[in-house]
């Protein structure tokens, strides 16, 4: 498959242009836009311009809101709802690690969910600015029926991604992010768009048998990250993020990855917790140089994050590369 290069700012207005051409709100578009950019330049193509058409579409057909504007609609001092009113999940997301921020430096700690949401991308994206700010960030979401529950052949639960953020004196941020199927579903998706089998293990198919054909996967359930712990994680994530918020379970709700269904009405929440309000800043600051410095005496010890980062500062040189026919759909959609 050919691919073009393209500056990341080019490519961050082209997507801009292509959602609100499709109805998003100016800040829907901005957020949108600036967190898949961010996606591409971390190497997670899954989670980057390939999800245009998609969000287009939503918002042609009514599964996502356009014009929708979040709000704080329940507040609770140290906890609050975000209402995402059905829009593209970015800005909503946006809005609560905000609100996230300010609360936990009043209150120590800070719950924020986001109801009545969609797709929200990268999950360690959101607890970045949490860390920035000197906090320790957790951000979970869940999504459409995709991995059964133990034992079960039906797609019950989301992939339900979790991501924590721990601040570090003078150096970036310990990012740690994981989807809890053995494998995001974004992957398969572009191992189908390709034509590419994927490993034994990541999949079932519609009649519940273990699959290496990503269509058939597509179509089937994604098998849970650590068997019957990652089945489990997954139900209290399901249950954090659609039970306190008024959500959607994945059950309840129809696949990204197709044109027509419901609104989406996913949730997520976001978790803030000072250091200042427990052992102290500095208590906290050596404990986590401690455990890091143990662990990169073995020098085959990789950080998570150190590879995005890698990624984005060679990418923001280089330009991106897009698939040549997703380019010329976004071009298409934009104009």
């Amino acid at each position: 498959m050919s691919a073009s290069r393209i500056p990341a700012a080019e490519l961050g207005q082209l997507m801009e242009s292509a959602l609100r051409a499709s109805g998003a709100a100016p800040a829907m578009a901005q957020a949108t836009a600036r967190a898949l950019v961010r996606a591409e330049l971390e190497g997670l193509a899954s989670h980057g311009a390939s999800r245009i058409p998609q969000y287009c579409t939503h918002l042609k057909n009514g599964r996502a809101a356009g014009s929708a504007l979040p709000v704080v609609a329940r507040d609770s001092r140290a906890a609050c709802l975000v209402d995402a009113r059905g829009g593209l999940a970015f800005a909503a997301c946006e809005l609560a690690g905000a609100e996230a921020i300010r609360r936990s430096r009043e209150h120590g700690v800070a719950f924020v969910a986001v109801a009545n949401s969609n797709h929200f991308g990268v999950a360690a994206h959101h607890v970045e600015p949490i860390a920035a700010a000197g906090l320790v960030g957790l951000a979970m979401g869940n999504s459409p029926a995709a991995m059964p529950a133990w034992g079960g052949k039906r797609a019950l639960f989301g992939t339900n991604p979790i991501a924590a953020a721990f601040p570090r004196r003078g150096k970036p941020a310990l990012v740690i992010d994981l989807s809890l199927s053995a494998v995001a579903r974004g992957k398969i998706m572009v191992a189908a768009r390709k034509g590419d089998p994927i490993p034994e293990g990541w999949a079932l198919d519609a009649a519940g048998r273990p699959t290496t054909d990503a269509k058939a996967a597509l179509e089937g359930s994604m098998l849970p990250a650590g068997g019957v712990k990652g089945a489990m994680l997954a139900l209290t994530v399901e249950l954090l993020v659609c039970a306190l918020s008024g959500s959607a379970f994945g059950f309840e709700s129809d696949s990204f990855f197709t044109d027509a269904g419901r609104a989406t009405r996913i949730g997520q929440a976001l978790i803030a917790i000072d250091p200042r309000a427990l052992a102290g800043e500095d208590v906290y600051l050596e404990r986590v140089e401690t455990l890091i410095a143990a662990m990169t005496e073995e020098p085959e010890v990789r950080l998570p994050g150190d590879r995005r980062r890698a990624n984005a500062e060679r990418l923001a040189r280089e330009g991106l590369e897009v698939p040549a026919e997703l380019l010329a759909r976004i071009r298409e959609l934009a104009a």
